[in-house]
């Protein structure tokens, strides 16, 4: 069994800044890309930004220059610090990766439970 853990969100003011964490857990043999997804109400799910296990990110345009997306790869861990949040960060945001669970062939997609981001004054 695999499980990702999401961790950090909640409330903050816009230009405020929190970190959010997601650990993945279990029979997981290799981890290829991990990344942050979000979805707000009343829209569709969306990229946040995404890290594979040699370090190479991509982000959204939207939160370019303003999120950064880090893996500690003995941790099987990811992090996303978010700065100068905006009141449209509101969202969930989901972790989810992309792995190789431990005797077993192929990679499999799995994704947290999801934690609330508020950005509101």
């Amino acid at each position: 069994q695999v499980q990702l853990v999401e961790s950090g969100g909640g409330l903050a003011q816009p230009g405020g800044s929190l970190r959010l964490s997601c650990a993945a857990s279990g029979s997981i043999f290799s981890i290829s890309v991990m990344g942050w997804y979000r979805q707000a109400p009343g829209k569709q799910r969306e990229l946040v930004a995404t890290i594979t296990r040699g370090g190479i990110t991509n982000y959204a345009d939207s939160v370019k220059g303003r999120f950064t997306i880090a893996m500690d790869n003995a941790k099987n861990t990811i992090y996303l610090q978010m700065n100068n949040l905006k009141p449209e960060d509101t969202a969930i945001y989901y972790c989810n990766g992309l792995l190789q669970r431990m005797m077993m062939a192929g990679t499999t997609n799995y994704w947290g439970q999801g934690t609330q981001v508020t950005v509101s004054s």
